[in-house]
C-alpha cells in the first residue's frame, strides 16, 4: 500500500517532495558559499603574490635574483639581508627609519588637531563663506606635492625650514588635511543636534560636547582619516626628494631609490627595505580593527 503525502502530514513527517525541495535548496546555499570562498581566495591570491614574491627575494642573494633562469623560492635562504641592509654604505636605514615615523606620526597628530574642530564646526554651524570655505578644501584635494614641489622648495628656503622635519610634517599635514575634514564633517553632520542640544541642557560646554558625546559618535570617520592620513605620509616621496636633501633626514620612500644605481641594482636589499616599509602599516590597521569594526557596528542594536 503506498503512502501518500498527507498520511506523511498526519504522522508528523514532511512529504518526499518537500524533503526533496529543502535538500536541494541546502545544496544551492552550500555552492553559493563555496563559490563565495573560491572568489575570496582569487582575490587574496591576487594581492598577496606580490607581497609574497617581493619576501621570497629578499632572502635571495643578488646572483640568484640576476640569474639566466631565476626561480621563485630562493635556493638558499640567506636571512643575513636583513640584518646587512641597516649598515649598507648607500644610506643610514635607521635614521630613515626613524625619520619616517617622525613625519608621519606628528603629521598624522596634527591633521586631527586641526581637522576634528573645523568638521564639528562646519557640520553644525551655519556661517557666512561656509559653502567657499568647503569648496575650497575639497579643491585642495586636487593639488599633490609632485606639482608643487618647486614652490614649496622657494617657500621653505625663504622659512629656513629646508632640510627639516618640520617642514615634511607641515607638507604633509597640508595635503591630507582636505581629505581629513571631509571625512569627518560628514560623520558630524550625521549625528543627531538634538543630542548636542540634550547635553547641553545639562550643563556641558561645546568641548565637552565634541569630545565626550560627538568623538564616540564619529569614531569610524576618525579612524578613517588616521589610516588614510597615515598611510599617506609613510608613503609620501615627491616632496621629501625635493625638501629632505641629508641622507638621514630622508624618509624610507626615499631611501629605498638608493639601492637602485645606474648600472647595478641591490634587488635583495629593495625587496628587504620594502618589507620593513610594510610592517608599521600592517600593525595600524591591527590595532584600530577592533575598534573600527566596534564603531560601525555601534547602535546597531536597540
Amino acid at each position: 500500500m503506498a503512502v501518500t503525502a498527507p498520511a506523511f502530514e498526519a504522522i508528523g513527517a514532511p512529504a518526499p517532495s518537500n524533503r526533496r525541495r529543502r535538500y536541494t535548496e541546502d545544496q544551492v546555499s552550500i555552492g553559493r558559499v563555496l563559490l563565495r570562498m573560491l572568489g575570496g581566495f582569487i582575490v587574496l591570491a591576487i594581492f598577496v603574490l606580490p607581497y609574497t614574491i617581493m619576501f621570497f627575494g629578499s632572502v635571495k642573494t643578488k646572483a640568484q635574483i640576476r640569474s639566466v633562469d631565476p626561480t621563485y623560492l630562493p635556493t638558499e635562504w640567506h636571512w643575513e639581508n636583513y640584518v646587512n641592509m641597516w649598515s649598507t654604505p648607500e644610506t643610514p636605514l635607521p635614521q630613515n627609519l626613524i625619520s619616517t615615523i617622525v613625519i608621519a606620526v606628528f603629521a598624522t597628530v596634527l591633521v586631527l588637531a586641526v581637522a576634528m574642530p573645523a568638521a564639528y564646526y562646519t557640520a553644525r554651524f551655519r556661517f557666512p563663506g561656509r559653502f567657499v570655505f568647503l569648496f575650497l578644501v575639497i579643491v585642495t584635494q586636487m593639488l599633490q606635492p609632485a606639482v608643487l614641489t618647486s614652490g614649496l622648495f622657494r617657500q621653505f628656503v625663504t622659512l629656513g625650514l629646508i632640510d627639516t622635519w618640520a617642514a615634511m610634517i607641515f607638507i604633509n599635514a597640508a595635503f591630507n588635511l582636505s581629505f581629513a575634514v571631509w571625512i569627518m564633517h560628514s560623520f558630524f553632520a550625521g549625528v543627531p543636534k538634538e543630542i548636542d542640544e540634550a547635553a547641553q541642557i545639562d550643563g556641558a560646554g561645546r568641548l565637552t560636547v565634541l569630545f565626550r558625546i560627538q568623538l564616540p559618535l564619529v569614531w569610524p570617520g576618525i579612524v578613517t582619516a588616521i589610516v588614510f592620513t597615515f598611510v599617506a605620509c609613510w608613503n609620501e616621496f615627491a616632496a621629501s626628494l625635493v625638501i629632505l636633501s641629508t641622507a638621514g633626514n630622508q624618509p624610507l620612500s626615499v631611501a629605498l631609490t638608493k639601492f637602485v644605481g645606474q648600472y647595478e641594482t641591490s634587488w635583495h636589499y629593495v625587496f628587504g627595505v620594502s618589507i620593513v616599509a610594510i610592517i608599521p602599516v600592517v600593525i595600524l590597521f591591527m590595532i584600530i580593527e577592533k575598534r573600527l569594526v566596534g564603531g560601525l557596528t555601534a547602535g546597531s542594536v536597540k
